[in-house]
């Protein structure tokens, strides 16, 4: 799968079943592993819990990669 793929898919948080936001990068650790995903807040998040505009799901917060979504697991 590649960055792209990814990018095109929702974050849900499985917690609320709220959209997150979407893909914008991705972090890797020293040894080359993804070790997360940063993601770009969707705006109702933004303006309701803080005034950072991204997030990082760390790998091991993730889920499920489906064919549409990503789900996490987060509490914001």
């Amino acid at each position: 799968m590649r960055l792209s793929d990814l990018q095109n898919k929702d974050i849900i948080n499985i917690n609320d079943g709220k959209k997150i936001g979407n893909i914008i990068d991705i972090n890797i650790d020293m040894n080359g592993k993804m070790s997360g995903l940063v993601v770009e807040k969707s705006k109702f998040l933004v303006s309701m819990f803080s005034n950072k505009d991204e997030i990082e799901v760390k790998w091991e917060q993730i889920e499920k990669i489906g064919e549409d979504v990503i789900l996490v697991r987060l509490n914001i």
